[in-house]
C-alpha cells in the first residue's frame, strides 16, 4: 500500500506536467501539419505543370483537388472525434500515418499515360488522386482533429480551442512564403520531395505525442466534446450561412490567381501569394479582438471593387495591378472571415464549423475551377463574385426596404443609361462602342471610389450595376469568344473593322487585314502582321536560312492565327505543333484567318504538348524550329530548360537553325536563353526590335534568340542587321527542376 501512495502523487504530477505542456505540443503538431500540408501543393503542382502546356487552368484544377481531399481531411476528423473512443481514434488515426509511408516520396505515379486531346481537367485529377492522395489526405484533416483532442483535455483553454486554428494557418502561411523564396530556388524537386517526406516522418512522431499527452491527461467523459449537451448544433440556415461565407473568398482565390498569373507566369509564387493571403485573414480575424477593424474593410471592399474596374480603361504597372486585384481579394476574404468567426458555434461542435466552411470552400473551387470553363466563353466568373461580394456587402444587407429602394432606383437607372447609351452610339457611329463603353465605366468608377466613404451601400450596388453591364453583350459587339482548358481567345476587330485579331489574354496571337482604311473590302495577298510582319524579325530568321532545292522542313510550336506560314517559300514542308484544339480549330477557319488555307492548306498540325510531341518526331528532322508558344504574355516555363533545348537541337539538322520568341513584358529572358546556350555549348545570337508604332500595318516590338550547333551557321545574322551576342548576366541555368521566375521580374523591371 505504501508503493501505492506513492505511485499515484507521481503520477498526477506527471499528467499535470503533460496536461501544462498540452498547447506547446499541439501547436507544434498543428504547426507542422499545416506548414507540410500547404508546401505540397506548390511542389507537386510544379511537377504536373509541364505535362500540360504550363496551362494556368493547372493550378486551378489542383485547387479544387486539394479543397476537395480537405472536405475529406475534415469529414475524417469529424466522424473520428463523433462516433470513435478517444485512445481507438488515436490508434485509427497512427495508423493511417504508417500506412502513407507507402507512398513516398511525393513523385508523378505512373501508368497513367499522356495527357489527352480533351478531358484534361479530370485527367489531372486522376493523376493528384494516384500521386498525392494519400499523403494530402493523411495529413488535411489534423487541423481540426488535433483541435478536437485538445478541446478533450483538461487544460484551462480546452472550452475554447480555435486558438490553434491560428497556429494552423500560421504553418500555412509560413510553408507558402518559404517555398517560392528558398524551397524552389534553392532545391531541386526530388530534393523537396525528400525533405517533405522527412518532415511527415517528424510529424508522425509529434501527433503520436499528442496522442500520448491526450491520453494522460484525458478529462472526465462530461466534459468531452462528443458527449450529448444541452448545447444544440447550428441551425439548418447557419450551416447555409457557413457554406455561402466560404464560397465566396474560395471562389474568388481560384479566380483572382488565374487572372494575376495568366500574364505573368503560372509559378508558384503567384501561386501562393493569394493563399497565403487567404490563409493570413484567418490569423487576423480568428480572434476575439480582430486585428482589423470590420468598418475599415467594408468601406475598402467597394473603393477598391471600383479601382478594379477603372484598371480596365487606365493602363496600370503590373506591380500596381497585381497590388489591386491582391488588396481587394484580401479585403473580401477579411469582411466575409470575420463573418464566419462572428457566427461560430461552441467547441461542442468544432469539427462539424470547419467542415462545413471546406464544404463551401470546394464548392467555390469547383466553381471557378471546373463549371466556370465550361459555362462562360470568357472569364466571367471574376467580374460575377466581384458583383455578388458587393450584393452581399453588410451595409446592402443591412438596408431596410426603403432604404434598399432609395439606393437602389438610381443605381438601375446608371446601369440602364449606360447600356443605352452603348447601343445607341454604336446604332450612330459617333465613337465606337467599346470606347465609350470603357469611358462610361471609367467615369462611373471615379463616381464609386467619391461615394463609398459615406454611401456604402450605394457604391456597393453601383459596382454590382456596373459589373452586370461589364458582362453583357453590349460591351462586346463584334467580337467573339473561344475558352478551353488553356484559356480564354478573342476574335475582334481593330481600327474601324480593317484588321481581325486573335489575342489570348493581352497578347496578339495574328491579325489579317480585312478591310482597307476607306473601309472597303480587302482583295490584296494575304499578309502576316504583328510580330509575323514581312519586315519583322521573325520573318528574317526564315528569310536568312538557306533554300533547299527541295524545299525546308520547318516546324512551329504555337499555331496562333498561322502567320508565318505565309513568310515561307512554296516548296517548304511545315510541321505546327499545338496543344490546344480551340486554337487549331480557328486557324483552320478560312471566314477567321487565311493563312493556312492560303499559304501552307499541307501543313501538318501535331496536337499535344510540344515537350512530349516533339520527342516522338525523328532525330535531325527540322531545318527550322520555332518555339513561339504564348500563353497570354508568358512562354510556358518548361520549353525554356536545359532538357528543353537538348530536345530542340536533336530535332535539327546539323546545320539547321533553332529560333525562340522571347518578348515578354514583365520578364527579362535574353539572360536565360544565354545560360541555356553556354550550358549546351551551342552558339546564339539575339535581336531586340523595339517601336512605338501601335499600327497592325507595321512589325511589333519583338525579341528574338537564334541557335545553331557550329557558330558558322549564324553567320548571315550580322550585327549590321541587328543581331549581336547576349550579354552574359551570370544566370543559372533553368532545368525542368529549378526555375527563377522572380529573377527575370526583378530583371525586366529593376532595367
Amino acid at each position: 500500500m505504501q508503493i501505492a501512495t506513492e505511485v499515484r502523487p507521481a503520477a498526477r504530477a506527471k499528467a499535470d506536467a503533460l496536461n501544462r505542456a498540452a498547447p506547446a505540443v499541439f501547436t507544434m503538431a498543428i504547426f507542422t501539419s499545416a506548414f507540410l500540408l500547404f508546401a505540397i501543393q506548390p511542389m507537386f503542382t510544379k511537377m504536373i505543370l509541364p505535362q500540360l502546356g504550363g496551362s494556368p487552368a493547372v493550378w486551378s484544377v489542383a485547387m479544387v483537388f486539394f479543397q476537395a481531399v480537405l472536405l475529406l481531411g475534415y469529414l475524417y476528423a469529424h466522424l473520428s472525434t463523433r462516433y470513435l473512443p478517444p485512445r481507438t481514434a488515436i490508434y485509427v488515426h497512427l495508423g493511417l500515418l504508417l500506412v502513407t509511408f507507402i507512398a513516398l516520396p511525393v513523385s508523378i505515379a505512373s501508368g497513367l499515360g499522356q495527357p489527352p486531346t480533351e478531358g484534361q481537367a479530370v485527367w489531372l485529377i486522376g493523376v493528384f488522386t494516384f500521386s498525392v492522395g494519400l499523403p494530402f489526405f493523411a495529413v488535411a484533416g489534423n487541423g481540426p482533429l488535433l483541435q478536437a483532442w485538445f478541446a478533450r483535455t483538461r487544460h484551462k483553454d480546452a472550452g475554447n480551442p480555435y486558438f490553434l486554428y491560428v497556429a494552423s494557418n500560421l504553418g500555412s502561411f509560413a510553408a507558402l512564403l518559404l517555398y517560392p523564396l528558398i524551397f524552389e530556388t534553392a532545391l531541386r524537386l526530388p530534393q523537396q520531395s525528400l525533405g517533405w517526406s522527412i518532415g511527415f516522418m517528424a510529424l508522425a512522431l509529434m501527433i503520436a505525442a499528442s496522442g500520448y499527452v491526450l491520453q494522460l491527461t484525458m478529462a472526465e467523459p462530461k466534459l468531452g466534446i462528443i458527449q450529448p449537451g444541452p448545447v444544440a448544433g447550428p441551425t439548418k440556415r447557419r450551416v447555409g450561412e457557413y457554406i455561402w461565407l466560404s464560397f465566396i473568398p474560395s471562389a474568388l482565390l481560384v479566380a483572382v490567381t488565374a487572372h494575376i498569373s495568366t500574364d505573368i507566369a503560372p509559378a508558384p509564387f503567384l501561386w501562393v501569394i493569394p493563399l497565403a493571403l487567404y490563409l493570413m485573414t484567418f490569423v487576423l480575424i480568428f480572434r476575439d479582438q480582430p486585428l482589423v477593424p470590420a468598418t475599415i474593410v467594408a468601406h475598402l471592399v467597394p473603393a477598391l471593387a471600383g479601382l478594379i474596374i477603372l484598371s480596365e480603361v487606365v493602363l496600370l504597372n503590373i506591380f500596381l495591378s497585381v497590388a489591386l486585384h491582391l488588396g481587394f481579394f484580401l479585403v473580401v476574404a477579411l469582411m466575409f472571415h470575420q463573418r464566419l468567426y462572428n457566427l461560430r458555434p461552441p467547441a461542442e461542435h468544432l469539427t462539424q464549423f470547419y467542415l462545413w466552411m471546406s464544404f463551401g470552400g470546394v464548392l467555390g473551387g469547383i466553381f471557378s475551377g471546373l463549371l466556370a470553363p465550361v459555362i462562360f466563353d470568357r472569364i466571367l466568373e471574376y467580374p460575377i463574385l466581384i458583383g455578388l461580394v458587393m450584393l452581399a456587402h453588410p451595409a446592402v444587407l443591412k438596408a431596410s426596404r426603403s432604404d434598399f429602394a432609395r439606393e437602389a432606383l438610381p443605381v438601375l437607372g446608371l446601369a440602364l443609361l449606360v447600356a443605352a447609351g452603348i447601343y445607341l452610339f454604336r446604332e450612330h457611329e459617333f465613337i465606337s462602342s467599346s470606347t465609350y463603353h470603357r469611358y462610361l465605366i471609367a467615369v462611373a468608377s471615379i463616381v464609386i471610389i467619391g461615394l463609398f466613404v459615406h454611401q456604402v451601400a450605394r457604391a456597393a450596388l453601383i459596382v454590382a450595376a456596373l459589373l452586370a453591364v461589364e458582362i453583357s453583350p453590349a460591351g462586346f459587339l463584334d467580337t467573339t469568344y473561344e475558352r478551353s482548358f488553356f484559356g480564354v481567345h478573342k476574335i475582334y476587330l481593330r481600327d474601324n473593322g480593317q484588321f481581325r485579331a486573335l489575342a489570348h489574354g493581352t497578347t496578339l496571337h495574328g491579325a489579317i487585314r480585312i478591310k482597307n482604311p476607306d473601309g472597303s473590302k480587302y482583295s490584296g495577298p494575304v499578309t502576316p502582321l504583328t510580330y509575323y510582319h514581312p519586315q519583322g524579325v521573325l520573318a528574317q530568321t526564315l528569310a536568312l536560312l538557306p533554300p533547299q532545292i527541295n524545299g525546308r522542313e520547318i516546324a512551329v510550336v504555337g499555331l496562333g492565327a498561322g502567320s508565318h506560314s505565309c513568310n515561307g517559300m512554296t516548296r517548304d514542308r511545315w510541321t505546327y505543333f499545338e496543344i490546344d484544339p480551340v486554337v487549331i480549330k480557328i486557324a483552320r477557319d478560312p471566314n477567321q484567318f487565311e493563312f493556312l488555307s492560303g499559304c501552307t492548306p499541307d501543313a501538318r498540325i501535331v496536337l499535344g504538348d510540344a515537350r512530349l510531341t516533339l520527342a516522338e518526331e525523328p532525330a535531325s528532322a527540322f531545318d527550322y524550329l520555332l518555339i513561339d508558344a504564348f500563353s497570354s504574355d508568358t512562354i510556358p516555363i518548361h520549353l525554356l530548360t536545359r532538357e528543353a533545348i537538348e530536345l530542340y537541337v536533336s530535332r535539327l539538322k546539323s546545320d539547321g537553325i533553332l529560333v525562340i520568341h522571347i518578348s515578354n513584358r514583365h520578364l527579362e529572358l535574353q539572360s536565360v536563353v544565354a545560360a541555356l546556350a553556354r550550358d549546351a555549348r551551342i552558339a546564339i545570337k539575339t535581336l531586340v526590335h523595339i517601336t512605338r508604332s501601335t499600327s497592325l500595318a507595321e512589325p511589333n516590338s519583338s525579341a528574338v534568340a537564334i541557335f545553331a550547333r557550329q557558330p558558322q551557321t549564324l553567320a548571315p545574322f550580322t550585327e549590321e542587321l541587328g543581331w549581336q551576342q547576349p550579354p552574359n548576366n551570370d544566370v543559372s541555368v533553368w532545368t525542368d527542376d529549378y526555375s527563377n521566375i522572380l529573377g527575370a521580374i526583378w530583371r525586366k523591371h529593376s532595367n
